[in-house]
This record gives C-alpha cells, sequence and structure tokens, in this order.
C-alpha cells in the first residue's frame, strides 16, 4: 500500500510517498516559493538532485506539480495516481486533538477553531487538503498532529497564569510543537535499548533551527517547552524563546513597534542570529567563534545552557530521569551542543562519553559512558514515517 505524506507550509509543499510494506521511500521531493516569483520543484532522482521550475501561485497549482512529477514517465515513481491509498498530512497545530483524525466535514469544522493557533500554518494545510480533495475526491486524507503528543499534560503543565476566561473563551494555554517528531523519538529509543515505555522516564530534545523539549513519563507526556505557539521555550535559531512579557512592551514602545512587527522580531531575528549576529546556521555560529568572535560564542552558550536548564527542570519534574534523547538536525549532528547541554550532571546520573558524543551520527548511537545511569541517545528522527504510519493504520480499521 502506498501512501503520500505531505507537509504545507506557507509558501512550500514537501512531500514523501512510501511503499508501506517495506517502510521504503518511493520519492521524495519539495516545492518552493508557491505563491512567488520563481517557484520550483527539487527532487532526487537516482541520488541526483533535479529542478522543475513551474510557476505555482497557489497551492493547487502546487500539488499538481507534486502529482505530474510522480507520474514522470522518466523521474517519476508510479504510473496511475489509483496507485496513491490515502495521503498524510503535517498539522501542526490541532488543539484539543488527542490523536489523528481522518478527515470529514465534521471533524474538519471542529480543526477550523483551532487555526489560529498556527496563522502561518494552518491557512496553508487547509489549502494543501482542499488541493489534494479537488484532484482526487475519493482519496483517504489524514491530519496527525504536532501538538496531539503533548495532550497528556495536566492542566498544572499546560496552563497560564493569566485571567481563565482567557482559556475558556480564546484557548490560551500551552499546546507545545514538534509533538511528532517527539512521539517517533520516545517510542523508537525504547524499542532500541529494548525498554517499555511505561517502565522509564525519558526527556526528548527535538534540536534544530526550531527547538522543544519534552518530559515523557511512563510513556505519557507531563510537559513540553513549547507553548501557545511555537515561540515558548528554548533559544532557537531566529525565536527568542522564553522572555519576559515587560521586555516586549518595552521594545514595542520604544521602537513603535504594532504587534505585527514586533512577532517578527521575535520569530525571525531572535535567537542564535539575534545574538550573534551572524545566522541562524549553527555551522556558520561555530566557524565564527573559531574565528574568536565573541558574539557568536555567546549565542552558543546561551543555547546550550537553557537546553540544561530544561532538562534539569524537566529531571525535577519527573523525580528523575532514565533516558534522554538528542534528535533533528542540530541534536544529531553537533557534538558541542550536545556536550554542553549534559555536560557536568553526574549529580543526575548522567555521564558522557566524550569520544562517542564528538562522532557526527546518522544513526542510533548510545553516548552515555558504560556507567552512566542514565542513557543518553542520539535518534535520528522520521516524522514522515510516523505520519505515514498513523494513516495507514486509520485507513484500514
Amino acid at each position: 500500500m502506498k501512501i503520500l505524506v505531505i507537509n504545507c507550509g506557507s509558501s512550500s509543499i514537501k512531500y514523501k510517498l512510501y511503499e508501506m510494506e517495506d517502510r521504503s521511500v518511493l520519492a521524495a521531493g519539495g516545492i518552493e516559493k508557491v505563491g512567488l516569483e520563481g517557484s520550483f520543484l527539487k527532487t532526487k532522482i537516482n541520488g541526483e538532485t533535479k529542478i522543475i521550475e513551474s510557476h505555482c501561485p497557489t497551492h493547487t497549482e502546487g500539488i499538481k506539480l507534486m502529482f505530474d512529477t510522480l507520474l514522470h514517465p522518466q523521474y517519476g515513481a508510479i504510473h496511475s495516481l489509483d496507485e496513491i491509498s490515502a495521503a498524510g498530512h503535517r498539522i501542526v497545530a490541532g488543539g484539543r486533538f488527542t490523536k489523528s483524525q481522518v478527515v470529514t466535514p465534521a471533524m474538519l469544522e471542529e480543526w477550523r477553531q483551532y487555526m489560529e493557533l498556527a496563522p502561518l500554518h494552518s491557512p496553508a494545510h487547509l489549502k494543501g487538503y482542499e488541493a489534494v480533495k479537488k484532484m482526487l475526491p475519493d482519496l483517504p486524507q489524514v491530519f496527525v498532529f504536532d501538538t496531539a503528543f503533548h495532550q497528556t499534560m495536566p492542566a498544572k503543565a499546560y496552563m497560564y497564569a493569566v485571567p481563565y476566561k482567557y482559556y475558556e473563551e480564546n484557548n490560551i494555554r500551552r499546546w507545545g510543537a514538534h509533538g511528532t517528531s517527539h512521539r517517533f523519538v520516545t517510542a523508537r529509543v525504547c524499542e532500541f535499548l529494548g525498554v517499555k515505555p511505561e517502565d522509564v522516564r525519558i526527556i526528548t530534545c527535538h534540536i534544530g533551527n526550531g527547538a522543544s523539549i519534552s518530559a515523557v513519563n511512563r510513556g505519557e507526556c507531563v510537559d513540553t517547552s513549547m507553548g501557545l505557539t511555537p515561540l515558548e521555550g528554548l533559544m532557537m535559531g531566529t525565536r527568542s524563546g522564553d522572555i519576559d512579557p515587560s521586555a516586549v512592551l518595552s521594545i514595542m514602545k520604544k521602537e513603535g513597534f504594532d504587534a505585527d512587527r514586533m512577532s517578527d522580531l521575535l520569530n525571525k531575528e531572535s535567537g542564535v542570529k539575534g545574538i550573534s549576529g551572524i545566522s541562524s546556521d549553527m555551522r556558520e555560529v561555530e566557524a565564527a567563534v573559531k574565528d574568536g568572535n565573541e558574539r557568536a560564542r555567546l549565542a552558543l552558550e546561551m543555547y546550550g545552557y537553557r537546553i540544561k536548564k530544561y532538562i534539569g527542570a524537566y529531571t525535577a519534574a519527573m523525580g528523575g530521569v532514565d533516558i534522554i534523547v538528542f534528535t533533528a538536525g542540530v541534536g544529531e549532528h553537533q557534538w558541542d551542543v550536545r556536550y554542553s547541554a549534559v555536560s557536568n550532571m553526574e549529580f543526575f546520573g548522567i555521564h558522557l562519553d566524550e569520544e562517542k558524543n564528538r562522532k557526527n551520527f546518522g544513526e542510533e548511537e548510545i553516548i552515555s559512558a558504560a556507567d552512566s545511569k542514565v542513557k543518553v541517545v542520539v535518534v535520528p528522527t522520521d516524522e514522515e514515517l510516523l505520519i505515514a504510519s498513523d494513516t495507514l493504520e486509520l485507513v484500514t480499521e
């Protein structure tokens, strides 16, 4: 059975086509600059990158380009769209949905009330669904929510200390993000280590340009670093993470910023980029550190320190930790970030094997020392595979 996984952003469409019998990827690609000049599709054919330029003023044209590419006689993967059994969509904000859902009119209507929780992503998700529906009206489609994994958090963890009516009337609470990745690596690390999720306390660290940490106690998420939106929590590539709201108000008053301009500053101009003044790309920042750039050094120190604070906090919240997982681009590949996050934490039972940690991983690996009470593990994430698996399960029930 072939499952198509789609991830629509405001100006992009990423996709993977899986053969679920052996979980192999038959095709993968991405369309950039949807709605802008110079839109194009990038895909890999026999290991070589292929660029297909095509005007995509809307997601509808983008989805059509995706299907045309999948059917192409030279670099396609299928002969007929009828070979696709279902489509699964990554949805950033799912509100109170606690698990993935087959899309129905009733489900879609319920989800619409949560669209404002991800104003940049949700309209694109809806456009992607509607574009597929227009071309393949009978194809089952599934929404896989990034927020679903976090809906086991207790109220004491997800509530904000603002008047309660804003929670009741406006859904103002902590929803989290990256839940699909946190769910995948939670399950995978338990398989890898040969333990049951219900027997262990896990801290999952999804560290990329966007970054979040989750506390998973006996198989259930009990806290996560992102909040109402992905802005809260860790310092990220361009996002500020935790900040005193009064600092936000002060900047707005002094600069004369409206809410949209302030949102851009916090989401797109802050974090590692804002502190270093160089880039949001950690590789470029690390190169600047080697050249003696002190602001770049400060950015890296702040970045690692905040990860360490959350690991310490979640260890306390769960009464201990058994496994710490690093995943996503930075978490999987940058040893110095992992080192700064868990070094000098032997009092928690965390003892890193520094030689193993210095490797650049593309695979699962234990990087804690043999005598460490806490297992520290690198696990590459695969959100698309989890979306495909959820989709398969729901459409074959």
